[in-house]
């Protein structure tokens, strides 16, 4: 078994290419590239600044940023001397910051401003560790005096101070790295109760750094663009952990507005995002296409049918009739080319969906345009991957094969389990639920599938997701929201009808296209709550409703829905910071909503 550690591979690159460009961040509209060399010196002068402030083999160091070449210095100087680092999200509440500080006994915590700082301020009193707060960017800060405020920059310096006069302290530290050491500690999303942190090792994250590369190659000559949250294992798959051992150019986007811009500017080789982003892109595309000329749409949807017939035969493994060959490469040539150039897709020689299921009608749509997007499945339990699709074998409605060294097995009642060299170490300070978790090597996902007999891996649900119909139906309600969300009107869907006589939905509009579709049909309305009881806009979903039903069983089909009168907010505990709908939270805020449903029966 490999004893090597993020901070081993980090090293090799900067010692042995270290004038290649690792890291590009844009300041004051131009590209900055980023060496390994430096790179490796503002992670030298992190670590050694930590060391400095007292950090300890084993110890945490909190850390809250945009994604940025900060973020990076710091994730890697924090382990480079046996520290793990315990990422926040920035929309995370002062009380959920603190929390996390406080529970992962953080003595420094590195913040990217005075809005974070302000929240560190507000928590502080009951975080009884907390020594340090590092503040990256200083405006509306330089003038402010406390005691426990220092800037990233002045670490830096203090970093390299106390190197100067302990020169050979920086390897020590880092030899002393085993690889059964901790180096991550990452906090899930709760859905019930408070999160709790998942302690990934250096042979987790050091595995799933050729691992994943295995399954799809990834070249030094690749590039991406940073812009899922970086304390997600999603991102940090890319950003930090294929990123070290394999090279390659890291983008950073400008900020969570500019994704788009930078897309184009960057136009990556390697991309990836979460279904709900992939879902917006497609709905954007043809909300877009209903704007044009009547001859551009004509023509359009000329070009999407015969996409579509190619790659339902390409990703079905059928032959394609050379007659459709030769009419896709005229439809690529005529319109595709050029919309993956105004996306930015231009170069992308694969894309990745991961976090959560995708709709296979997302996935068929970029097939048909020509990005090759495949689908993969994981949790952070699992250092992110567990099965991936490989570009050139992959099935429709299937979340690809495990990765190797992985082992799946499906338990008697369905659940998902997973052992492999990537299953975590256990929850941090929590031995009740790593007990629920981990049982005799094996990772217990909570999630419901089935493996057919090539080894592939299909997601039904969340085990406490299913439905159970009054009539005693099993219903998996991840499939038929998806459906739902394919529609570019609406934006999440939570399907109802556990132990009900018939499934509803609670639906979530997509507001800048329903916006669109109401000033397109001169739609009264003064509010978005307005916007979303117009009798119009009903009419409008109940037909995007009537469409998923009609490809759906009877007792799967949704009888009624409603329309909730409001945004779904990350702040309100209503998703998960990645967008994902938690379920629980909704049947309980929006109940007088759903019994009305039912007490008017069945119209």
């Amino acid at each position: 078994m490999s004893e090597e550690t993020i901070p081993s591979l980090f090293q090799r690159w900067v010692k042995n290419h270290p004038h290649k460009v690792a890291l590009r961040e844009k300041e004051y509209g131009i590209w900055r590239d980023i060496t390994w060399s430096e790179y490796g010196e503002k992670v030298k002068q992190v670590a050694m600044g930590l060391i400095s402030l007292g950090l300890r083999k084993g110890e945490c160091v909190s850390l809250i940023s945009e994604n940025r070449p900060e973020w990076v210095f710091s994730d890697i100087g924090i382990m480079s001397v046996g520290g793990a680092t315990t990422g926040i999200y920035t929309t995370n509440a002062a009380e959920q910051c603190g929390y996390i500080v406080n529970h992962s006994g953080s003595r420094s915590y590195i913040v990217e401003n005075e809005e974070q700082f302000d929240k560190a301020l507000k928590f502080r009193k009951d975080t009884p560790f907390l020594e340090k707060i590092i503040v990256i960017d200083m405006e509306g800060l330089r003038h402010f005096k406390d005691p426990m405020l220092m800037s990233f920059d002045e670490l830096l310096k203090l970093g390299k101070e106390f190197d100067g006069k302990h020169p050979d302290l920086f390897e020590q530290r880092m030899s002393e790295i085993k690889a059964d050491d901790l180096a991550a500690l990452i906090y899930t999303s709760g859905t019930t109760g408070p999160p709790k942190g998942a302690m990934l090792t250096h042979r987790n994250l050091v595995y799933m750094s050729d691992a994943m590369v295995e399954a799809n190659p990834f070249y030094a000559t690749d590039e991406t663009l940073s812009f899922l949250p970086l304390c997600h294992i999603f991102e940090q798959l890319f950003t930090v952990l294929i990123h070290m051992r394999h090279g390659g150019i890291i983008n950073f986007i400008e900020n969570t507005d500019t994704i788009m811009d930078n897309m184009r500017e960057v136009s990556p080789t390697v991309t990836y995002a979460v279904p709900r982003i992939w879902e917006k892109y497609a709905s954007g595309i043809m909300i877009k296409m209903s704007d044009a000329t009547w001859f551009k749409r004509l023509v359009f949807k000329a070009c999407m049918g015969i996409g579509m017939k190619h790659a339902e035969l390409k990703l079905s493994y059928n032959p394609i009739p050379w007659i459709l060959k030769v009419a896709y490469g005229m439809a690529y040539l005529a319109v595709f080319r050029k919309l993956k150039e105004r996306l930015g897709f231009d170069r992308v020689r694969i894309a990745y969906s991961g976090a959560a299921p995708i709709s296979p009608d997302v996935l068929r749509f970029f097939h048909a345009i020509g990005l090759p997007l495949v689908e993969g499945y994981g949790q952070t339990e699992g250092t992110g991957v567990t099965t991936v699709s490989r570009l050139k074998n992959m099935r429709i409605g299937k979340v690809g094969l495990p990765l190797p060294g992985v082992e799946v097995k499906i338990a008697p009642d369905g659940e998902i389990l997973v052992k492999g060299p990537g299953v975590f170490k256990g929850y941090f300070k929590n031995p009740e639920a790593t007990a629920e978790t981990l049982k005799d090597g094996w990772l217990y996902s909570g999630d419901v599938g089935e493996l057919d007999e090539n080894g592939f891996l299909k997601i039904t649900d969340r085990k406490k997701d299913l439905i159970i119909t009054a009539g005693g139906k099993n219903i998996a309600p991840q499939n038929i929201e998806n459906q739902l969300k394919f529609s570019p009107y609406i934006n999440d869907a939570v399907v109802i009808g556990d132990r009900r006589k018939y499934l509803t939905a609670l639906i979530v509009i997509d507001e800048e296209n329903v916006i669109k579709y109401a000033q397109d049909h001169k739609i009264q309305f003064g509010t978005y709550a307005s916007l979303t009881q117009a009798p119009e806009i009903k009419q409008l979903i109940q037909k995007e409703v009537d469409k998923v039903n009609k490809t759906l069983a009877s007792v799967e089909s949704i009888k009624k829905f409603a329309i909730i009168p409001k945004k779904l907010y990350e702040e309100d505990g209503e998703v998960t910071p990645t967008m994902k709908v938690k379920r629980k939270f909704i049947n309980e805020a929006y109940k007088d909503i759903i019994e009305k449903m039912y007490r008017s029966g069945m119209e």
